[in-house]
């Protein structure tokens, strides 16, 4: 394993020397750790054989930047990965996704070792995949694991490929790649601490509590750069919510209140609950958002919508069907709701092509499926069973 930045300049300039593709998988310590940050990073390219390099210990990554940075890179669903090697100062002019492939071509299966399988006939055991990678050192069945994961992957890019063309779905594929390349990362969560069941139901004291606690685990998780859920568990969060003790002895009794500090830092989380309890500062019930209202309640509240999606999404799912593809990645589904929901004035494929575009559809998406969202809308609003506000 490459553990200091002289070898990793060696390995560099392997690597450089080299011609090709290079391979790039990532691993992470999630569950484990609070960060995203890359452990390992895998790289494989014809002539140099496998490299695993140990980022923390390396430090400074762009030796390895400026010795592939001009290739292909080739991943098995690089939406995993980027952001993590975007942390490292590493990212791809270009790349290749063996598993957005698989899913384009309709195969059942698309884990890497399904993928590998039925491409190479090779068998490859997936025993380390939710392992700690921040552990060191490694064990060696981890490191030969981990190596797997990139060593055939360039065998496996050629043979998908290949495929793609012959079904003519090669550039479907680049566009797809492309998009991943050069998506922008998620913004996290304003108040993640919603997500807590029961949080739509509960008061605006409940939730500072709610509030409360959860940014106080999150801080020491941060802090002890420790996954939050290994501290202590949403439930038990959850748990000590609905509970309300109305003292530290009563809090640490809730058998429900769980997790390696839920004992240990018994102090923080009475702190926590009583300054939410306290706190003038109330969150707000329900925030406002731009979700769509859930389709079964359209038939009530917009029934012209509901009659245009009931029309539309069985033909979006027939053409996926004929083209060997799921549904989802023929056109992203929220994008089908929300131009039923508010369509343009005009219903032709042009103008439900831009609203599309407008959403984020791809080119080759917006081509499949604006000609026949545009019929299925308006044999929608010609039908019998149209509400009359679209008969009209």
């Amino acid at each position: 394993m490459i553990d200091t930045s002289e070898d990793l300049r060696a390995v560099a300039r392997a690597l450089a020397d080299a011609d090709g593709p290079v391979a790039v998988d990532v691993e992470r310590a999630s569950g484990f750790r609070y960060s995203s940050r890359a452990y390992l990073v895998q790289v494989h390219r014809a002539g140099v054989g496998d490299v695993l390099i140990d980022p923390p210990a390396v430090g400074d990554m762009a030796p390895l930047q400026d010795a592939i940075g001009d290739a292909e890179w080739v991943f098995h669903a690089a939406s995993q990965d980027l952001p993590s090697l975007a942390e490292l100062g590493l990212a791809p002019p270009r790349l290749f996704d063996t598993e957005l492939s698989a899913r384009l071509l309709g195969w059942d299966r698309v884990g890497l070792a399904a993928v590998v399988e039925r491409t190479l006939g090779i068998t490859l055991k997936k025993e380390h995949s939710a392992a700690d990678w921040s552990t060191r050192p490694l064990p060696q069945s981890w490191l030969e694991y981990a190596a797997l994961d990139v060593a055939h992957l360039l065998e496996v890019r050629e043979a998908i490929a290949e495929e793609l063309e012959q079904t003519g779905k090669d550039e479907w594929a680049h566009e797809e790649f492309e998009a991943v390349r050069t998506r922008e990362p998620k913004a996290p969560a304003s108040e993640p601490w919603r997500k807590l069941t029961g949080s739509r139901r509960r008061s605006r004291r409940a939730l500072a509590i709610a509030k409360a606690l959860w940014e106080s685990r999150d801080a020491l998780a941060r802090e002890r750069d420790v996954a939050p859920g290994r501290l202590v568990p949403d439930r038990a969060l959850s748990a000590a919510v609905a509970a309300a003790p109305k003292t530290k002895g009563e809090l640490a009794a809730l058998k429900e209140f769980t997790g390696r500090a839920s004992r240990t830092e018994l102090d923080r989380w009475w702190s926590a609950l009583d300054g939410g309890r306290t706190t003038d500062d109330l969150p707000v019930e329900r925030v406002p958002g731009d979700a769509l209202p859930p389709v079964r309640a359209w038939a009530a509240r917009r029934p012209e919508a509901d009659h245009r999606l009931k029309v539309a999404r069985p033909a979006v799912e027939a053409h996926a069907e004929f083209l060997s593809l799921p549904t989802e990645n023929l056109l992203t589904p929220d994008h089908l709701r929300r131009v039923a929901w508010e369509p343009p004035r005009s219903l032709d494929p042009a103008a439900i092509g831009d609203e599309l575009h407008e959403l984020g559809a791809r080119d080759w998406q917006v081509d499949q499926t604006a000609p026949l969202i545009s019929r299925a809308f308006v044999e929608a609003a010609q039908s019998p069973e149209a509400p009359l506000s679209d008969a009209s």
